[in-house]
């Protein structure tokens, strides 16, 4: 299996002209370490070292920051779910395929919540950002991944597969990505942020495969 793609690291210093740069990788190590909470206009100019003031040429407002590192955040999932699904046998029977694709999606989004879970509640905390993604609205190329999709699109992407394969009825494809997200984000928070995480242990990733391959039969139960 392959890990969760790493999130630039921060620059000591910065080229002329790039400064959003240095404060955006500065963001999203705040984000890596504490959450968006962490992430604090004022704390992210001063690991780039230059005054508050140079800051609102680019970002505006915390918020702003915010907005533009979860947007690295999503596109590290991105990455992430598209190098599990790349792993993923081409020859596979065409209904194989199409549920091995789903098992990644999930799998790669329980592996990167634990391995970067600072990223992770960064790209899904409480915001109104994805509904540009759900809703149809003009895309953030920033959070996509080398597919050019998101983490959203590329659920959506892998179950309209299960309905090309003739595994799922499409009668019961409209909103299944809610359903499927909902389990799996379920279980990636409680043992993050809940109850679960020193009761699950190292068997994070057992009990994740198999809520995957429950999701994912639930699904395509008849």
């Amino acid at each position: 299996m392959s890990s969760a793609p790493q999130a630039p690291p921060p620059r000591s210093t910065y080229r002329h002209g790039d400064l959003r740069r240095a404060l955006l990788d500065a963001g999203v190590e705040l984000a890596r370490a504490g959450g968006p909470e962490a992430v604090v206009l004022r704390v992210a100019t001063r690991r780039a070292g230059v005054a508050p003031n140079a800051a609102y040429r680019h970002f505006d407002s915390r918020q702003a920051l915010l907005y533009a590192v979860r947007s690295v955040a999503l596109a590290a999932v991105a990455r992430a779910m598209e190098a599990e699904l790349a792993a993923i046998p081409p020859d596979l029977p065409p209904p194989e395929f199409a549920r091995a694709n789903v098992r990644a999606v999930g799998i790669s989004y329980l592996r990167f919540a634990q391995a970067e879970s600072g990223l992770f509640r960064t790209a899904f905390g409480p915001s109104d950002d994805l509904k540009e993604g759900i809703q149809g609205a003009p895309a953030n190329v920033e959070r996509k991944g080398q597919s050019g999709l998101d983490p959203f699109e590329l659920l959506g992407v892998a179950i309209d597969k299960l309905v090309s394969a003739g595994v799922l009825p499409p009668g019961r494809r409209p909103g299944a990505e809610f359903l499927a997200w909902s389990a799996v984000h379920g279980l990636a928070m409680l043992v993050i942020d809940g109850p679960l995480g020193q009761i699950l242990g190292p068997r994070m990733q057992q009990i994740g495969e198999r809520l995957v391959q429950m999701v994912e039969k639930g699904l395509c139960e008849k």
